[in-house]
């Protein structure tokens, strides 16, 4: 089997090829309608803390409600939940759309509106994450189609704030808005072609919030599982919200426009979708602690490298290793929980993941807004960076006494058997 075969491997099956396609058109339009959020808060308020305070209430209901979806997804059909959330986030961008087209929009509708988002997305990503084991027929394949997921989402988030940046500086936001919103029509046919097997969905007699115990309780004992989303959880407080100063960086720090706005998010984008290229091309799960926080360390030092970048093409030149490093820490991180948990927990660790993940973000953002208000935005970003690399530091010494005390466990155990002998 060739080197590119080996890669693209999850291709092959009908119910992933599906998915892969529809998702990659919808990602585009969801990074088009990022870039344009983003872009028309800042050039309307020219506020840091007004944008922080956007990306708080999109992000915030994932840090409230992702627990109790992961715990709906393991109770329900997660089929029938993703189908629903996406039927639902296109209605939520039909209305963002039609708001802006018509220049009938305000602060606080842009804000209830990402609230109503933040909410379907609280739902939708533990349901599709965990769908993820379905839609491949070879467990082996599994890390090769998260590694997969993780490409398609990064060259949406490279072809995404790209073409976002050209029709931003020719024709306006509105278009930007209109076509996320037209894009969900790929991703729901996709999922509506599907031909899945049957979805036994055990009968629950505990409640909701037991669910949520029990998996509170199992993540207490997967000490790596544990330790992995922990780590999740500090990059995703103090580094991953760096993309809210990011148009400040470009209007009031590189003196640019949208163009140079989308341009830094397609570079970034650019160093994920290689960071997610790598890893698909691993063939085990043997060094994935190590690979975790050395991306971590390089994404954190990429950012505060980029911080003090006067010139616009060296800040692109460091700003691109920063999103390889965040990318495989995320692909690495999932691939990690989603091969190691066990099935019938996986929706609610899957959603302590996105809680750690995407619901962390806002209340970094908040602050990096609420500094970059205050303070210079270099300093800020500088700060996150320092921050990112510390937590490298400790979480990768927290893995080898880890490891050091798994080794230890298995030197205790008593000889049984043939070992014995």
């Amino acid at each position: 089997m060739s080197a590119l075969s080996t890669t693209f491997r999850s291709l092959k099956y009908y119910n992933y090829r599906l998915y892969f396609v529809g998702q990659s058109i919808s990602l585009i339009g969801t990074w088009m309608e990022r870039i344009a959020i983003n872009w028309l808060v800042y050039s309307t308020t020219h506020s840091a803390l007004m944008l922080g305070v956007v990306n708080f209430a999109g992000q915030i209901p994932t840090l409230l409600l992702s627990p109790y979806g992961g715990t709906i997804s393991d109770r329900h059909n997660r089929y029938k939940i993703l189908l629903t959330t996406q039927i639902a986030a296109m209605i939520q961008a039909s209305v963002m759309a039609t708001l802006v087209i018509l220049h009938i929009y305000s602060m606080p509708a842009i804000i209830c509106l990402s609230i109503v988002l933040g909410v379907i997305n609280a739902f939708d990503t533990p349901s599709r994450q965990s769908l993820m084991i379905k839609l491949v027929e070879d467990k082996n394949d599994l890390q090769n189609a998260i590694a997969l997921n993780s490409s398609m989402v990064n060259l949406a988030r490279m072809v995404g704030p790209a073409v976002a940046g050209i029709l931003l500086t020719t024709v306006g936001t509105s278009i930007c808005f209109l076509l996320n919103a037209l894009s969900f029509i790929a991703v729901i046919t996709s999922l509506l072609f599907m031909k899945l097997p049957s979805m036994e969905v055990k009968k629950v007699t505990v409640s909701v919030w037991a669910g949520l115990k029990q998996g509170y309780n199992y993540l207490k004992q997967a000490h790596d599982i544990k330790l992995m989303i922990l780590l999740m959880a500090c990059t995703s407080f103090f580094v991953m919200p760096y993309s809210t100063l990011m148009p400040v960086f470009a209007k009031d720090i590189f003196h640019g426009d949208a163009g140079t706005y989308s341009m830094l998010n397609s570079v970034s984008g650019l160093g994920s979708l290689i960071g997610a290229i790598y890893m698909a091309t691993l063939k085990n799960t043997g060094n994935i602690k190590r690979i975790v926080v050395f991306a971590c360390a390089m994404f954190s030092a990429g950012l505060g490298i980029f911080a003090w970048c006067n010139n616009i093409w060296l800040a692109l030149l460091f700003i691109m290793p920063a999103g390889a490093g965040a990318m495989m820490q995320i692909a690495a991180t999932n691939t990690f929980v989603q091969t190691t948990v066990s099935d019938e927990m996986r929706g609610r660790v899957i959603s302590y993941y996105v809680m750690a993940f995407m619901g962390m973000q806002p209340l970094g953002s908040f602050l990096v807004g609420l500094g970059g208000h205050y303070a210079s935005v270099r300093v800020i970003l500088c700060i996150q960076g320092v921050a990112g690399l510390l937590t490298a530091i400790v979480f990768g010494m927290l893995f080898k006494k880890s490891a050091a005390r798994e080794l230890q466990h298995e030197k205790d155990l008593p000889l049984t058997g043939i070992e014995a002998q």
